[in-house]
């Protein structure tokens, strides 16, 4: 008997006691029980995103909460940069051309992530640019942008800056009052540990700002609807209250190990999956990588799809291919949420032994290279 391990960039793996806790008696909603729980709640979703300000838990996935943002933040009479550099990026700047907000859109090369100097000469180009939309981590890429040094840029010039945090909250670095991000966005399904189906998204002073000076026509996503049924602690509409229950569990476990042993374990998890790339002769996708999931380019005259369909047949192993122009051509593996040491040493030895099948034989190379950094980190 195989065990099944998720290591795609979302979903990832659910803990054996969240799964638990989420199979308890359901529960109404319209109660104190519920009230009381999502009081409890936004204070852990603002230790969670390093805030004071408001945090706002919708039922949907993680672009329900970026477009309710984005909606939100870009009234008409504001303009918005979008950073283009991967698939996720590319649908924020849909989002705007869907609602008819005013945009323009900064094509990146993929790989890279968004530098400081990127969006400057944007806004200079351009004044009438108030709001900046960008990806943390695009988990398509896998790519990393920096967002502290693009948050002191936004906040100089008095824009508002948007930050789809969904593969980079809960697993690298992210410290939204220091940096000075006006709205973070992350989803259940990705460093939380927890099926898909719940997304948040923390707001700034400045945003509301923003928010409560315009009117776009939403209903469903409503920044404005959420933050009012805040006040009771409360939820507009019918919560998804199993998941809630479990992001409740999920978050005080996040606090009890901290945050930055969090950060310091996925930064790990990376690093010896990087060495193992190398000692195998893979190379890494990305130039700007982030640690939350490493994607490596498929050696020449191995079949992806075939690598992918044994790896998880055989051994069972669930990893991402790409998306878009990367289809076919990388394999990517999470370092996110219920993941360790020795699943990670397992993926990589999994990964040899299916590559080997190819006739890409490199077994043991990878599997002694991650080996001796986690070695090196027990010292």
């Amino acid at each position: 008997m195989k065990k099944e391990r998720l290591f795609t960039p979302g979903p990832t793996m659910v803990p054996e006691d969240v799964l638990l806790e989420m199979a308890q008696p359901m529960q109404h909603h319209r109660t104190a029980w519920y009230r009381q729980m999502h009081e409890e709640l936004h204070g852990l979703l603002q230790y969670l995103f390093q805030t004071k300000a408001t945090c706002l838990t919708f039922t949907g996935s993680g672009s329900a909460a970026a477009e309710a943002a984005i909606v939100g933040c870009c009234p008409p009479g504001h303009k918005a940069l979008v950073v283009v550099n991967g698939k996720f990026a590319e649908r924020w700047e849909k989002v705007c051309a869907t609602w008819s907000i005013d945009h323009t859109a900064l094509p990146i090369d993929w790989g890279h992530g968004a530098k400081v100097a990127d969006i400057q000469k944007a806004m200079d180009a351009d004044p009438k640019i108030d709001t900046v939309i960008v990806v943390h981590s695009e988990t398509s890429t896998t790519a990393l942008s920096d967002v502290e040094g693009i948050a002191k840029l936004t906040r100089d010039r008095g824009a508002i800056l948007i930050v789809d945090g969904i593969t980079a909250v809960g697993a690298i670095p992210v410290k939204m009052d220091d940096w000075g991000v006006d709205a973070y966005i992350t989803g259940s399904q990705k460093a939380l540990m927890l099926p898909p189906g719940l997304a948040f998204v923390a707001v700034s002073d400045r945003a509301w700002e923003r928010i409560e000076s315009g009117k776009m026509p939403t209903l469903y996503n409503d920044l404005k609807a959420y933050k009012k049924s805040l006040g009771t602690w409360d939820a507009p509409y019918t919560p998804a209250v199993t998941l809630v229950r479990g992001t409740l569990h999920v978050l005080r476990g996040v606090k009890e190990r901290t945050l930055e042993g969090i950060w310091k374990e996925t930064s790990l998890l990376a690093k010896a999956t990087r060495a193992a790339a190398e000692a195998m002769g893979m190379k890494v996708y990305a130039t700007d990588v982030v640690d939350s999931v490493t994607a490596l380019l498929v050696p020449e005259g191995v079949d992806e799809g075939a690598l992918r369909k044994t790896i998880r047949a055989k051994h069972g192993f669930q990893i991402a291919g790409g998306q878009g122009d990367l289809k076919g051509k990388i394999v990517r593996l999470s370092h996110m949420g219920y993941v360790d040491a020795f699943d990670t040493i397992g993926a990589i030895a999994a990964l040899e032994l299916t590559l080997a099948e190819q006739g890409y034989d490199k077994i043991g190379l990878g599997v002694a290279a991650a080996q001796r950094v986690f070695a090196e980190d027990l010292k």
